[in-house]
């Protein structure tokens, strides 16, 4: 009896073998033996057609290039990207700036169509100084507003309304750090983001990179579309 049992236990490793060794030399030598439901989460890979939608977009109040008070509501009805930015920037923001004025060019005929590119240097970004840097970027859409309020409520709207990280350090070049995403938001209000390929929600678009900036320009049009 001890034989057979032997016998049997061999030919079920034998079995495993031939089956399942095979495809775990596979997934070792395509770097994917410890993926996970989280990783690749900015691969801007869409696999529904259905965004999904993470919740209400903060509420926010602050002042435009102009000199107006610009609220939420303003973009009520409306589909529009939000970044975190801040004119005197020597690292990313120059490519973000560039990226959104692609963004705004593909869409300018889009009267439903916004962007709101919030300042985390209001002490230096003033009205007039927003003003002079949309003018020397470019910006034609008038549903483009550059925003500036107090320091303490744009970190508080970036990093807990947003979760998009902005924070001071006196450390880095040019004094500021944050992340170089892009917050999609559609009509009534909601942020939304495509699904990555393991059929989770990427929360945000790269801003610095020509996939995330497609991307969010796809997106963008579904939303117009609903």
């Amino acid at each position: 009896m001890k034989n057979k049992s032997y016998i049997g236990i061999a030919f079920v490793i034998l079995v495993f073998g031939i089956i399942f060794v095979p495809r775990i030399v596979n997934r070792i030598k395509d770097g994917k033996t410890v993926q996970n439901d989280r990783l690749s989460v900015s691969s801007g890979e869409n696999t529904d057609e259905t965004l999904f939608k993470i919740g209400p977009a903060p509420q926010f109040e602050l002042t435009n290039q102009e000199g107006k008070k610009i609220t939420n509501k303003d973009y009520e009805g409306k589909v529009y990207v939000l970044e975190f930015f801040f004119s005197t920037c020597p690292t990313i923001c120059p490519r973000m700036n560039q990226n959104m004025l692609n963004i705004q060019n593909k869409f300018i005929k889009e009267s439903n169509f916004g962007i709101a590119s919030i300042t985390i240097n209001p002490e230096n970004d003033t009205p007039q100084v927003l003003k002079e840097h949309a003018q020397k970027l470019g910006v034609t859409s008038k549903n483009w507003y550059f925003l500036t309020g107090k320091k303490e409520y744009i970190m508080n709207l970036a990093n807990k309304g947003f979760n998009i990280y902005a924070g001071e350090n006196s450390k880095v070049n040019g004094g500021f750090e944050h992340s170089g995403l892009f917050a999609l938001i559609d009509k009534k209000g909601n942020i939304r983001c495509r699904k990555d390929e393991y059929n989770n929600p990427i929360m945000y678009y790269d801003g610095l990179e020509a996939k995330g900036v497609n991307a969010i320009k796809e997106d963008i049009q579904l939303l117009l579309e609903e």
